[in-house]
This record gives C-alpha cells, sequence and structure tokens, in this order.
C-alpha cells in the first residue's frame, strides 16, 4: 500500500473524527427546535447537542461543560497528529492550511484556556457556538479540498496511463508493421 493512500485515509477519517467532535460540542440551532425534540430524534442525535441544548436550558451547565471538555484533549491530539503526518509526509500545503490551528490549540491548551468553564459557560456561550461552528466550516473545508486534490490526482494519473498506453500501443503497432 502506497504511503499518499494510507495518508489520504488516516487525514479522511482524522477529519472525520474532528468533524464528530466538534459537531459534539456545539451543534445548529435547528437541531435543537421543537419539530426535532421528539423521542426519534434524541435516539439519532444522542450527545450532539450540548451548548445548544445548554441555551435552550435543556441540559444543566456541569453535564455540558463535562461533555465538552471531555473530548477538548482528543481534538486537539488528533488535530496535532494531522498535521505533524502531513509535515513528515512533505505535504506542505495542507500542513500549512493545519499548522496555524495547531499552534491555537497548543497556546490554548499551554495557556489552560482549552477547558469550558462551569461558571462562565454562560456568558461565553455565543462565543463558543462561534468558535466551534467556523472550526465546523474549517474541518469541512480541509476535507473538500482533500477530496479534490485526491480527485484531481487520480485523474492526472489515469491521464498519463492513458498516454503511456496509447504510446506503447503505437510503438508495438509501428514494429508489427516493419518487416
Amino acid at each position: 500500500m502506497s504511503i499518499e493512500l494510507i495518508l489520504w485515509l488516516f487525514s479522511f477519517a482524522s477529519i472525520m473524527v474532528l468533524i464528530g467532535l466538534t459537531a459534539y460540542q456545539a451543534s445548529s440551532p435547528h437541531l435543537t427546535s421543537s419539530h426535532y425534540t421528539g423521542r426519534s430524534a434524541k435516539a439519532v442525535w444522542p450527545t450532539l447537542i450540548c451548548l445548544s441544548d445548554l441555551e435552550f436550558d435543556y441540559i444543566n451547565p456541569y453535564d455540558s461543560s463535562s461533555r465538552i471538555n471531555s473530548v477538548v484533549l482528543i481534538e486537539y491530539t488528533l488535530q496535532g497528529a494531522l498535521c505533524a503526518s502531513f509535515l513528515l509526509t512533505l505535504h506542505w500545503f495542507p500542513f500549512l492550511v493545519m499548522a496555524p490551528v495547531a499552534y491555537y490549540h497548543g497556546k490554548l491548551y499551554m495557556d489552560r484556556k482549552h477547558l469550558v468553564d462551569v461558571t462562565e459557560i454562560f456568558r461565553q456561550l455565543n462565543w463558543e457556538k462561534k468558535y466551534r461552528m467556523i472550526k465546523l466550516a474549517f474541518y469541512f473545508r480541509c476535507n473538500e479540498v482533500k477530496l479534490v486534490v485526491c480527485i484531481i490526482e487520480q485523474q492526472a494519473n489515469t491521464a498519463s496511463l492513458r498516454e503511456e498506453f496509447s504510446t506503447s500501443l503505437w510503438l508495438s503497432e509501428k514494429e508489427d508493421s516493419t518487416p
């Protein structure tokens, strides 16, 4: 298996997990509207609604902050590992895109600002939701860019293989036609 395939699989899985972790921390308000609060919706979206549930007073601040804080370190570690894998495999563009986020996560961790405070969560609720929605959009965009790059590389490889095949076919026909 080539290193490119392994890196793509790792980055795809990592970004999907990052999207899931970020969505776990902050979901959009339309998921918590009265239309989606039925029993079937709770089975489908069991833990996606931390900050939105807190905003609509479906959960207490302690439970919400403990759920968010339980996945923050996992998110930071996975994002740092993804950034390091891009650096080690010399994929400069994805590394340069991920490096500022990894630096910001590291700075938050070193300053001990990565955890949500139970007493301050209501005051910071709007900022926390916006912050996590921006991260969610960033991770979606990273996934889209990685997918487009993969498709372009696949098309380029297919075109070069077609060209090699047609050239070898032309040479074999030329050799067969000469007496």
